[in-house]
């Protein structure tokens, strides 16, 4: 049995927590406030569901996902995530996180940073350009079928593996978008963004993301 540590018990991760549990995961997730206040959650997950602290949701988990926003002075627990696979689920919304610089002008992807904030951590961008609920209703499990495509962005070829995996297991297909120097070409407004709320087949999502064209940010998206 393995442990996925969440970090972040929002719409998207108590969603992919339900998915990952359906599967047949284990689940460990923590939000910013005391494990107490995860108990509705938990009675809903079930058994094989436990809430706790950051830093012990990424001891406990086999790899992790963050499902909270990047914040320029790191926050993640760096020494309790070292040497683990770290699915990102962030997008870079300025009107949300404010405007970052170096991500404004091109120079470095929200999820470079949160691989510098990480650097003994293999982080990968996953589950970023579908609404959460989707993750039941565009799932498939049959193989082969026309399926719901997501990307994957990382610089670590073993962590592209492990997210490909778990998109299969969740019903998805997978596109490598890597590494994590190109992930701003699944970002909010671009085309791989914006025909996520359809279904968007494997083919579609790799044209889409061929036509990527880096967007001005306004703190609008």
């Amino acid at each position: 049995m393995t442990t996925i540590g969440i970090i972040g018990a929002g719409e998207v991760g108590s969603q992919i927590a339900r998915a990952a549990i359906a599967v047949g995961y284990d689940v460990v997730i923590a939000n910013s406030r005391e494990p107490e206040t995860l108990s509705g959650l938990i009675a809903e997950l079930g058994p094989t569901a436990r809430a706790a602290t950051a830093a012990d949701a990424a001891s406990s988990g086999d790899f992790v996902i963050i499902a909270v926003p990047l914040k320029l002075i790191n926050d993640m627990p760096v020494s309790a995530l070292s040497g683990k696979i770290v699915l990102d689920t962030n997008n870079y919304m300025p009107w949300r996180d404010g405007n970052f610089p170096i991500v404004d002008s091109g120079a470095k992807t929200v999820h470079e940073l949160r691989q510098e904030q990480l650097p003994t951590s293999k982080v990968v961008k996953a589950f970023s350009h579908i609404q959460a609920p989707n993750l039941f209703v565009l799932a498939n499990p049959v193989v082969g079928r026309a399926r719901h495509a997501l990307s994957v962005s990382s610089n670590y070829p073993e962590a592209v593996e492990l997210v490909t995996g778990l998109y299969d297991q969740f019903g998805f297909d997978t596109v490598d978008n890597s590494p994590l120097s190109e992930s701003w070409r699944s970002a909010a407004g671009q085309p791989a963004w914006k025909a996520s709320f359809q279904h968007q087949q494997r083919s579609e999502l790799v044209a889409n993301l061929a036509n990527a064209e880096r967007l001005p940010r306004r703190g609008l998206e």
